[in-house]
């Protein structure tokens, strides 16, 4: 029997990069998986029609209220329940920190809207699902700029600090549904593909030598979603680079 065998495991912002490899991940140990995307429709179908175990695509903004709503309705529909959901859609726009100016307030009201009013209200529609689950836990993907003044921006890095400090805040006051999250450093995906410099920087840098790979983190998301005695762990997945920062 496989660990998450008749379970269904929601991933946001899953048509690539760490939500597909998280799909995937979850997927391959049992899970039935709603795929979701706020855009790339064929990528996310594609995703989800390629996974072992029976699974859906939903197109849904989570900066949307009705776009929420849709995605936890249409998992209950067509699943019954949830029992574990993984909030790792998120939103940026390169700003240098130094550019007070350039950071707009669209630009940061954006950042909050998605990063983290989205990721909380989805969490609040998904709560009473999880909390009739059998170990119902959330995963919420955040960044290493969340821990440390690091990041594309500075609406960036305070939204990932403010999604680590709601996960330890949720799973003090609504266990036993278990809340924890993953703080990536810098990963291969599609949209740092061409971060050679950054990439460079990391190799030198970090004790690991390398940049992470996006089935690196799903590994991660994928030992908090099942190990049934953790949570409120923000838990630091950076090849040891902000131990040398």
């Amino acid at each position: 029997m496989k660990t998450l065998d008749g379970r269904v495991a929601v991933v946001t912002g899953s048509s690539s990069g760490i939500g597909s490899a998280t799909a995937r991940q979850l997927s391959s140990m049992g899970a039935r998986v709603v795929v979701n995307s706020s855009s790339s429709v064929e990528a996310g179908t594609e995703v989800a029609e390629s996974l072992e175990t029976e699974s859906i695509y939903v197109q849904a903004d989570i900066s949307e209220r009705e776009d929420r709503r849709k995605l936890v309705d249409a998992t209950v529909s067509e699943f019954g329940c949830i029992d574990v959901l993984v909030n790792n859609a998120g939103w940026t726009s390169f700003v240098d920190h130094s550019d007070i100016d350039g950071l707009t307030e669209e630009i940061f009201r954006k950042t909050f809207e998605v990063n983290v009013y989205g990721t909380w209200e989805l969490t609040k529609l998904a709560l009473p699902h999880l909390q009739h689950a059998d170990d119902g836990n959330v995963v919420n993907v955040t960044s290493i700029a969340g821990v440390r003044p690091i990041g594309s921006s500075i609406a960036y890095s305070m939204s990932k600090a403010a999604l680590n400090h709601m996960t330890l805040l949720m799973a003090k006051s609504f266990g036993p549904v278990r809340f924890n999250a993953v703080a990536p450093g810098l990963i291969t995906t599609p949209w740092t593909s061409e971060w050679d410099e950054m990439h460079q920087q990391v190799a030198r840098t970090a004790p690991a030598g390398r940049s992470g790979t996006p089935e690196e983190i799903a590994e991660a998301v994928a030992g908090l979603a099942t190990n049934r005695y953790t949570t409120g762990t923000v838990l630091v997945v950076d090849g040891g680079l902000t131990q040398v920062m």
